[in-house]
């Protein structure tokens, strides 16, 4: 039987879990950076300081990079939990490559330099793809983490680091392409862009000659960030749309003129269904009958840090939908019939669209909103209530609302009613899990099954780890036998 206090810890949870998936720490429509953090602080310090192991435990959901981060430098600062380890080793092996060495100069930073640090940056680096590559392109970061470590890169990666012109030549292609390019314009195409671009700058290279010899080495997020600059100057870096994440592709549509969308409808439509069908997967057509309420009004726009943000995940949203339905059926506040020309504008008047979804009784109702109900106030919250307690009591409707937007003053994103489940979203792809996990909020399982709920969540990640490891001994094995000099002295201490 659940206790009051097992409730109470249940609500805590998930009130963070929503925290930890929707807000970075920057502006928003509504609220200031500044309140942002404060307010975020306060959410993980209460969590931790009162459930330290289900904090730990949140790094198997799909929160935020940020928020991981935080979780990660928080568990590290403490004395023991080294039970931890493995879970904070996979999220690591989630996180973009620059967050992590974000992350490791934060605890150079704030003096975290204890054992388990230590060895949780050692097996990281060490499990780099190729840790060269990052020596040119995140050279600082990496020279940071190898001394906070207390690691002895061996042979060219030492040097390369800490004396690299020490050396006439480098075996290893990357490290010589980089000293070869503070003389030799041909050589910075064989760099990493970022690195390329300033070596570019100082021998005067012209942008259009610069891209299109550097197309070929660009990440698929770099052609995406330089489409459409590079098409000014002549050069199409060809980025694959379907390829990318689903908000991405629907942030980069949102960026582009009303005019080139409708030029490129079809290109720009192919794109997002084609990264819809890839979130959706096996569930493809399984959802039944679906409505979703998706929310274009002004605060849509999100904040300059975060430009349309909150409306590209209503337009992903509408397309994974879309997908995972086997009939569907999308209502913007605005009334628009075009997705593809979607933009933030006018107030949100959810109870009305809320009115026309639950209509025709879907099987399921998707809100996709930031809450701030305005036209008129309230109107949504007094819909729902009355639909769950007076025409739909048996809830044959599911409802959800999902939120792409933190609410600092409510330490949680905002909520329609008390009468349907609200969950903070981020990434389309998490959506399915988000309804899923959207259970828990709704009252109709408790503290027992939540923890089961994470438990299930971080079992892969012990998978992972062991997998990784096993794949780290070897490739090192095989590295070690042909150049010995590859080894990075492990002196932990």
């Amino acid at each position: 039987m659940e206790t009051y206090a097992d409730l109470i810890e249940c609500e805590d949870l998930l009130l963070f879990a929503n925290a930890a998936i929707t807000s970075t720490g920057q502006r928003e429509f509504h609220s200031a950076a500044g309140e942002q953090r404060l307010s975020l602080g306060f959410l993980h310090s209460y969590i931790h300081g009162n459930y330290p192991d289900l904090y730990a435990a949140t790094l198997a959901l799909d929160i935020n990079d940020h928020n991981a981060a935080l979780i990660i430098a928080n568990l590290l600062r403490q004395k023991g939990g080294a039970g931890d380890g493995r879970l904070i080793a996979w999220r690591l092996g989630r996180m973009s490559p620059p967050r992590v060495y974000r992350l490791f100069e934060r605890l150079r930073r704030d003096g975290v330099n204890n054992r388990r640090t230590r060895a949780l940056i050692r097996d990281w680096l060490a499990g780099r793809p190729d840790l060269a590559f990052d020596a040119v392109k995140y050279r600082a970061a990496v020279k940071s983490a190898v001394r906070h470590a207390h690691l002895r890169p061996a042979g060219e990666l030492g040097d390369f680091l800490f004396a690299p012109f020490s050396r006439a030549r480098y075996d290893t292609p990357v490290l010589e392409a980089w000293r070869r390019a503070h003389y030799d314009k041909g050589a910075l195409y064989e760099l990493p862009y970022t690195v390329a671009e300033g070596f570019a700058a100082r021998h005067g290279i012209s942008r259009e000659i610069f891209l299109e010899g550097i197309a070929p080495r660009l990440t698929r997020l770099e052609r995406l960030r330089l489409a459409d600059s590079a098409e000014r100057d002549g050069v199409r870096t060809e980025a694959d749309l379907a390829a990318l994440p689903l908000v991405r592709v629907a942030s980069y549509v949102l960026s582009l003129a009303a005019g080139v969308r409708a030029r490129r409808r079809a290109e720009l439509d192919a794109a997002l269904r084609a990264a819809a069908a890839r979130a959706a997967g096996a569930r493809t057509g399984t959802w039944g009958n679906v409505a979703a309420v998706l929310d274009d009004s002004f605060s849509s726009f999100g904040s300059p840090v975060k430009r349309r943000r909150p409306l590209a995940v209503a337009l992903a949203c509408h397309y994974l939908l879309e997908a995972l339905a086997g009939r569907y059926r999308g209502l913007w506040l605005s009334r628009g019939a075009d997705p593809l020309q979607a933009r933030p504008t006018g107030p949100t008047p959810l109870g009305s669209r809320i009115i026309d979804a639950l209509d025709e009784r879907p099987d399921l109702l998707v809100i996709v909103s930031d809450g701030w109900d305005n036209a008129p106030p309230g109107l949504a919250a007094e819909v729902l209530r009355v639909w769950r307690r007076k025409l739909d009591p048996g809830g044959e409707v599911g409802i959800v609302h999902v939120n792409p937007v933190y609410d600092a003053g409510q330490f949680d994103v905002r909520r329609l009613s008390p009468m349907v489940p609200t969950a903070g979203i981020r990434d389309a792809e998490d959506l399915p899990a988000l309804v899923e996990l959207a259970r828990f909020a709704e009252g109709r399982t408790g503290l027992g099954e939540l923890r089961a709920y994470l438990a299930d969540r971080a079992a892969p990640a012990d998978q992972a780890v062991h997998a990784a490891r096993a794949a780290r001994a070897a490739r090192q094995a095989r590295a070690d036998r042909v150049d010995p000099s590859a080894q990075v002295d492990r002196v932990v201490g």
